[in-house]
C-alpha cells in the first residue's frame, strides 16, 4: 500500500468519499432515507442546500434509488456525487 505522500489527490478524495459513505451506512453499505438526509446536510452543504422539506428529500431519494429497493447503495450514491459536482467545476 502506498503512503500518504505517494497517494494522489484523487485517490485521497476517493478514500474520503468511501469513508463518509460507510460512516453513515454502517456495515450494511446502504443508506436509508434518513441516513442520506443526515449525510447531505452534514457533509455536502457546499454543493447541496440543506434539505429541510420531506418532499424534496422524497424526490431526490426516488431519483437516486435506481433499483427501487428503498435504500441507496454506493453506486447510487456516486450518482449524487457526480450530479453535485457538475455545477462546481
Amino acid at each position: 500500500m502506498r503512503t500518504q505522500e505517494t497517494t494522489s489527490e484523487l485517490e485521497r478524495s476517493m478514500i474520503s468519499i468511501i469513508r463518509v459513505f460507510h460512516n453513515y451506512s454502517g456495515h450494511k453499505c446502504k443508506l436509508k432515507k434518513a441516513e442520506l438526509k443526515d449525510l447531505i446536510n452534514a457533509e455536502m452543504s457546499l454543493f447541496i442546500t440543506k434539505i429541510q422539506e420531506s418532499e424534496i428529500m422524497d424526490e431526490l431519494f426516488a431519483d437516486l434509488d435506481q433499483n427501487g429497493d428503498l435504500e441507496i447503495d454506493f453506486q447510487e450514491f456516486i450518482a449524487l456525487i457526480a450530479m453535485s459536482g457538475c455545477d462546481q467545476v
